[in-house]
């Protein structure tokens, strides 16, 4: 076994590793960007090297610093999480070639998987079922047209080297293919260096099921499967394992398939062979085709860890470090059902806009695993992924595991950044989600719904008013009068409300109703009854949380302006992110709705449009300008009602 590792990742991955390689009595040496000076990761690890500057390319994608850092360090073997050069076969010839064990699989083995159209082509001479596509090397766009014609449509355009959902776009009609293989193209040179895509035809009622594999290079196992099919634009939202519907013969079928996938490449070490499944009749063995292998950890591997006791990533250090398989096939069960819900820092009203802010403050419920890179106080920052945590819940059955999972989301306070909190918990309160009726196209069918936002309870903001009055832990008779309560007007960001504090109890009018708050014994009573929430106080604000309370209210910053007087003739920077693409000039008419630019965010382009028809007066950002979220980009001349 390896006496030190080097974890050439950061984030939530990286804490994971870390924790397993302790548990082994490995020591772990980690790597930081500028960004990270100060990251969890960086804090749990035995020792830590910076290797450059914030942006990827500058420091987590500079393989030669990465292993200069191992070998000055003294670490045998350099462990690459996921992302990042955890794919890159040059980056494993490179750690080989330095005389460092790469945990993971060979170079030759990432390159057969690499490309998804020579993969295709191996695995259908490997006897795993394959979906009916175009996969040839001419990519002239008349001759990928006909191909999506030959096909049928619905079609997928997929980057050959694609993944994450970037390079990948769906076409309902022949009409519409030109502009979306352009913008695939285009997305898919931008991500992967590569614009090259392949054509599959689109699967009705599609469910993505994956096969967790191992393999030691010579031999390979499975260790079932996981449910993905809950995804929004192509990118995991919530998993789980096993799979809702799965009958033995199916998870037999897919599983013999995916362990010759691996057996096929020499396969070593974790990986996940992803299946397309056609839900319209049920799960049978005959109606799974192969999409891709990652040749990697998965983001959501915890959840078949869950049902099978076992670690992956020892087994991951076990493996490389020269040890055979750790179990056989007739060893490995299922043992009840796990979920996974991935949360970010986004904004779902606004389209899931990434999101940045400090966590100003961060609790999670003890009752669940929680995967997390980040600590109350850090920086969600514009270079990377945007997740704050992984929160997984394990349990006897089905029903009983998403219940979990609705209590620790509902238990799980975050302030300082939007969220996508409440639509993780709609999610598992949807009614067919909860009955097993998932495929990839739910969460798009009911956007409008698992996206509305909940109206707040008037008690919470009532607790939250006095909160921000600096009251809630004051005895009820501070700051009265002998005759007269006191009143006092409370103002925040969107309102304000008047608190009258009398002998015994506070009043907080919010204008539409009025309420009556008690503290006994640590429990707030409103109204005459209890209210089972609790006031955080933050360096954003005010929050109040509880099992159905989610409410902040952040204080007026009197250094604040309100952008309102710009109308719809100012084009904003939604968020952080590095201009990519300008389309237009000053003088040049548009028309509502056209591209003005493409914003590059957390990994994935952003187009903005035209609020309005006009005259482009001015533009303010060039391609490869780095623009915080509302720098202006692109101003329209005034017309009448603007100002």
């Amino acid at each position: 076994m390896f006496h030190k590792i080097l974890i050439a990742n950061r984030g939530e991955i990286a804490c994971r590793i870390i924790d397993t390689a302790r548990r082994m009595g490995v020591e772990t040496v980690a790597v930081f960007s500028d960004a990270d000076r100060d990251a969890r990761h960086v804090a749990m690890a035995d020792q830590a090297v910076h290797i450059g500057a914030s942006a990827p390319r500058d420091s987590y994608l500079r393989g030669d610093a990465i292993i200069r850092a191992a070998l000055d360090s003294g670490a045998q073997a350099i462990h690459p999480g996921y992302g990042f050069l955890s794919e890159n076969p040059d980056f494993v010839d490179a750690v080989t070639a330095a005389g460092l064990v790469f945990i993971g699989p060979s170079a030759a083995a990432i390159r057969k998987m690499g490309l998804k159209d020579a993969a295709k082509a191996l695995m259908a001479d490997a006897g795993v079922p394959v979906v009916p596509g175009y996969h040839g090397r001419d990519q002239d766009a008349d001759h990928l047209a006909a191909q999506a014609q030959a096909i049928g449509w619905p079609v997928l355009i997929k980057a050959v080297a694609g993944g994450g959902g970037k390079g990948m776009r769906l076409v309902d009609r022949a009409q519409d293919f030109a502009a979306a293989l352009a913008s695939a193209q285009g997305e898919a040179a931008t991500a992967f260096g590569n614009p090259d895509v392949l054509i599959e035809k689109y699967i009705l009622s599609p469910r993505h099921i994956e096969i967790q594999v191992f393999g030691d290079g010579t031999d390979a196992v499975h260790l079932f499967e996981r449910d993905c099919s809950l995804q929004r634009r192509h990118q995991k939202v919530i998993e789980e394992a096993p799979a809702p519907g799965m009958t033995p013969e199916m998870r037999a079928a897919m599983g013999q398939a995916a362990v010759r996938a691996a057996r096929a490449i020499g396969y070593c070490g974790a990986g996940t062979v992803e299946f397309i499944v056609d839900g319209t009749q049920g799960l049978r063995p005959d109606g799974f085709w192969f999409m891709e292998m990652n040749t990697r950890l998965q983001v959501e591997h915890p959840v078949t860890e869950a049902i099978t006791g076992v670690d992956l990533v020892e087994w991951q250090l076990r493996v490389a470090s020269g040890q055979p398989l750790p179990a056989r096939q007739q060893d490995l069960t299922i043992s009840g059902h796990a979920f996974e819900a991935r949360l970010y820092a986004e904004d779902v009203p606004a389209g899931f806009l990434p999101a940045t802010g400090t966590l100003a403050h961060l609790q999670f419920p003890a009752s669940a695993r929680i995967e997390t890179g980040v600590r109350a106080g850090d920086t969600i920052s514009p270079w990377y992924d945007p997740m704050i945590a992984k929160i997984v819940t394990h349990a006897a059955t089905r029903d009983a595991a998403l219940r979990a999972l609705d209590i620790a989301l509902c238990d799980t306070e975050v302030a300082g950044t939007v969220t996508n909190i409440d639509f993780l918990t709609a999610l598992t309160r949807h009614p067919g989600f909860a009955a097993g009726q998932v495929d990839t196209g739910l969460i798009a069918r009911d956007i409008a719904d698992l996206t509305h936002p909940a109206n707040a309870d008037p008690r919470d903001l009532a607790l939250a008013v006095l909160g921000l009055a600096g009251l809630d832990q004051l005895p009820p008779q501070a700051g009265f009068t002998l005759w007269q309560p006191l009143r006092r007007t409370i103002a925040w960001q969107g309102g304000q409300a008047v608190i009258a504090v009398r002998p015994g109890s506070t009043t907080v009018d919010l204008g539409d109703s009025q309420h009556d708050l008690t503290l006994r014994q640590g429990v707030w009573w409103i109204d005459g009854s209890p209210h089972p929430a609790r006031i955080q106080r933050h360096a954003a604000g005010v929050s109040v949380f509880g099992r159905h309370a989610r409410l902040t209210l952040h204080p007026l910053d009197p250094l604040d302006r309100d952008m309102a007087h710009a109308g719809g003739g100012l084009t904003l920077s939604p968020m952080p992110g590095l201009v990519k693409a300008v389309f237009v000039e000053a003088g040049q008419e548009v028309a509502a709705g056209d591209r003005l630019a493409v914003l590059e965010a957390m990994k994935m382009e952003h187009s903005l449009t035209a609020a309005r028809a006009g005259r482009v007066a001015e533009v303010m950002a060039r391609p490869g300008d780095q623009v915080e979220a509302g720098a202006p980009l692109i101003r329209l001349e005034e017309e009448e009602g603007d100002g």
